[in-house]
């Protein structure tokens, strides 16, 4: 189980990375970004585990995104980068996309098929699928949202030294 994690964390650090590469930030915001990511990630995979608790994707997203937006917030005080240059690069590793790719998949299958059955058995797994990947996708914007309200003092006033 720790290889499992080590490997989550190391898989969305370097994603993360990548994404934040394409906004041209700071080179000093990469290792904060990565460790963002890392964390974030590995608390979701970590809590979504039967063992520790087996909380639902969408909880699991939200919570996670939560922390990755303390995160955010505590190390743009600390490196005067603004917050999102953090959160954004850390939340997109946790973007839905099987969720998303089935839903088309599901979608794509329906306008295929003749019989009703097969209809409603594509259009329950576009439902399905869609509405799983927009609730992620919700908890992952509204969890990191919080604290960049919460503390708006740190996040609005980053970089102004």
């Amino acid at each position: 189980m720790l290889a499992q994690i080590f490997q989550d964390a190391l898989f969305s650090a370097i994603a993360a990375i990548g994404f934040s590469a394409i906004s041209n930030p700071p080179r000093r915001s990469y290792p904060f970004t990565a460790l963002i990511a890392a964390t974030g990630h590995s608390l979701r995979f970590v809590i979504m585990q039967p063992e520790w608790g087996g909380i639902h994707i969408v909880v699991a997203t939200a919570l996670a995104s939560f922390v990755i937006g303390l995160l955010a917030v505590f190390f743009s005080g600390r490196s005067n980068v603004p917050p999102e240059t953090y959160l954004f690069p850390s939340l997109l590793p946790m973007v839905p996309g099987i969720f998303a790719y089935k839903a088309f998949g599901g979608l794509a299958m329906c306008l295929f098929r003749a019989s009703e059955t097969t209809f409603n058995h594509y259009f329950y797994l576009f439902a399905s699928n869609g509405m799983m990947a927009f609730f992620i996708l919700l908890s992952m914007a509204v969890g990191a949202i919080i604290p960049i309200f919460m503390f708006k003092r740190i996040s609005f006033q980053a970089t102004r030294r």
